[in-house]
């Protein structure tokens, strides 16, 4: 069974930066691309950032230029780095991985980012 793992949420104010990080664990034979996406209060689940395994990236219209996504292949890990964060950026944190043998993302299980005015 494969996991995804998150940490790093929590309440900052605005301006402020949080570094989102997400690890696979389990029988994984290669992983392909690895992302985050969002989901706030009463909203669809948004694409943040994804990256594919060759480093190809993919941001949000509302968060490119303040986000970095990077991962750690050997590790099958994903990061995100936030910085400038805005009360709009508040939502829970979902990150996920698009696995060899695996139909469809598996997903982590969220990760609350709460952002203050």
């Amino acid at each position: 069974q494969v996991q995804l793992v998150e940490s790093g949420g929590g309440l900052v104010q605005s301006g402020e930066s949080l570094r989102l990080s997400c690890a696979a664990s389990g029988r994984i034979s290669g992983v392909y691309d690895m992302g985050w996406y969002r989901q706030a209060p009463g909203k669809q689940r948004d694409l943040v950032a994804s990256i594919s395994v060759g480093g190809i990236l993919n941001y949000g219209d509302s968060v490119n230029g303040r986000f970095t996504i990077s991962r750690d292949n050997p590790n099958n890990a994903v990061y995100l780095q936030m910085n400038s964060l805005k009360p709009d950026d508040t939502a829970i944190y979902y990150c996920y991985a698009d696995i060899r043998g695996i139909p469809g993302k598996t997903w982590g299980q969220g990760t609350q980012v709460t952002v203050s005015s």
